[in-house]
């Protein structure tokens, strides 16, 4: 899928050099390391200059800037001189990765022998006097080819990270009442580098009905139409809708400001009902499909979740609440024995409409059974229209979010399971999620550290990118479903 509301990822490398090391060493690994890119696809910017100074490293910077890099590989070819390169990273002020030359062959470790095993650790140690963020990965020492690879996971990791510090996020609230879990201290999302613009419903509703006879309302709904084909039961709800998604794109466009990207984290019940005259979920749908994640009960770190998984994965993402228990005939007789999980393994990710239509397995247009139950109980479905229902897509999935505490502080979780191809029997957009030991996950994660009920996922297996960007975020609490034997702080061994 070719999302977009995405940067692309320029890379750039420069190699660095101690001055009692020859240069020719460093020089010489980074063009292999350019050459084992090039065999696998990488495009990335050769830097001419080895930096060995201070004023190696302007210039360094100088080229790198000039060729519109925007994700710089520092490669210590030999041992590396630490003041240099890690100024380099400061200067530089976008995604980097630090990546170190391991020694190719043991006939030459008198005049080829770099050091770099033992440089890594000075530019870590300097990186962190200089409160330099970085990307070191797991292993950082490897051969030409290995660095390559490291480079090419480098790629999700660095686009996140620089597409949060291009972000605008627009909210229209306050949240509903008794949701205050999805709490949104926002002095953290300037530390992402990213913007945030608060608005009201009230705001949300005159743009709304300025749109009102808008001339390109029949071709959104021509468009949403084709999208529905066959799951169309609800047409004449459809112009609203179009008026409404209209509406969020202009505010997007006419809002950004200095940004190039934008998300909405939006408020969507109760009022919005009445005075909009529809539910907004296959609006919220079609943009999160589209690349602009929209968030369902002004959840602002669902949504700037949401965006992360989108630039890791380079898919469509959704926003589920971690819903309810799998019941025990279900399990018994659709999952036990098919597939390698427990009862307490499974759980019912759920919300009323908001994932895109390419990720479940049918749609249908329909209305939302439990706000139709409180606001128009004896009548046929209307304002209550707007739902976009069906099971979720099986297949490997990633459940995760970065949260804000209510003391401003982040925190993050992520956990690799599946959906299974199971059908959920129930409303909305659903599936049977599976993930090895959730229950414990559930207990003394999600609830020892008050996280909210909504979560994150993305449709595949990211969670190493996610984790290396959590850290890279200077995200210190990273929790993820642990192996049965391994203890969480909370869990009590005697259970």
């Amino acid at each position: 899928m070719n999302m977009k509301n995405m940067p692309s990822v320029k890379l750039g490398i420069v190699a660095v050099s101690r001055d009692c090391f020859p240069m020719s060493l460093s020089a010489g690994r980074r063009k292999l390391v350019c050459q084992a890119c090039a065999e696998k696809g990488i495009d990335i910017y050769e830097c001419p200059t080895t930096v060995e100074s201070e004023k190696d490293m302007m210039k360094a910077v100088e080229e790198v800037k000039a060729a519109g890099v925007n994700a710089l590989v520092v490669y210590l070819g030999n041992f590396g001189p630490e003041t240099a390169e890690t100024l380099l990273a400061k200067k530089f002020a976008l995604p980097v990765m630090f990546v170190a030359a391991a020694e190719e062959t043991g006939d030459n470790l008198v005049d080829g022998r770099g050091d770099a095993y033992c440089g890594m650790l000075n530019a870590s140690y300097n990186l962190g006097l200089r409160n330099v963020k970085a990307y070191i990965p797991s292993y950082p020492v490897g051969t030409a080819d290995e660095v390559a690879d490291m480079i090419s996971e480098f790629i999700l990791i660095a686009r996140t990270i620089f597409a949060l510090s291009q972000l605008k996020v627009i909210s229209f609230g306050p949240r509903p009442q008794d949701f205050l879990a999805c709490n949104a201290p926002i002095a953290r999302i300037y530390d992402l580098g990213a913007e945030i613009e608060e608005n009201s419903e009230l705001d949300l509703y005159a743009a709304f009905n300025e749109h009102t006879g808008d001339e390109r309302i029949s071709a959104v709904v021509a468009d949403m139409t084709e999208e529905l084909g066959q799951g169309n039961k609800m047409s004449g709800i459809l112009p609203r809708l179009a008026q409404y998604e209209l509406t969020l794109l202009d505010w997007a466009e006419s809002h950004k400001g200095s940004k190039d990207f934008v998300i909405f984290a939006n408020k969507c019940w109760p009022s919005f009902q009445t005075q909009f005259g529809f539910v907004p979920c296959y609006v919220n749908s079609r943009l999160t499909g589209r690349g602009i994640p929209v968030s369902c009960e002004v959840d602002i770190w669902g949504a700037i979740s949401e965006y992360i998984g989108q630039c890791v994965s380079d898919d469509a993402v959704t926003l589920l609440d971690i819903n309810n228990s799998v019941p025990s005939d279900i399990y018994e007789n659709d999952i036990k024995g098919k597939f390698d999980y427990t009862l307490k393994d499974t759980f019912m990710g759920f919300h009323c409409g908001n994932t895109t239509s390419k990720k479940l397995t049918a749609c249908e247009m329909r209305y939302q059974l439990i706000m139709h139950r409180s606001l128009e109980p004896d009548k046929e479905p209307d304002i209550s229209r707007g739902t976009l229902e069906g099971n979720i897509v099986p297949g490997d999935v990633t459940i995760f979010r970065l949260q804000s505490t209510a003391d401003a502080q982040l925190k993050a979780y992520v956990a690799e399971g599946e959906v299974l191809p199971v059908a959920t029997r129930s409303f909305g957009g659903i599936g049977i999620f599976a993930i090895k030991e959730m229950g414990r996950f559930y207990r003394h994660v999600l609830i020892e550290k008050r996280y909210p009920h909504h979560c994150a996922v993305a449709f595949g297996h990211n969670g190493k990118a996610l984790f290396e960007v959590f850290r890279y975020l200077g995200v210190s609490d990273i929790a993820f479903n642990q192996p049965k034997g391994m203890l969480y702080k909370t869990e009590n061994p005697f259970d």
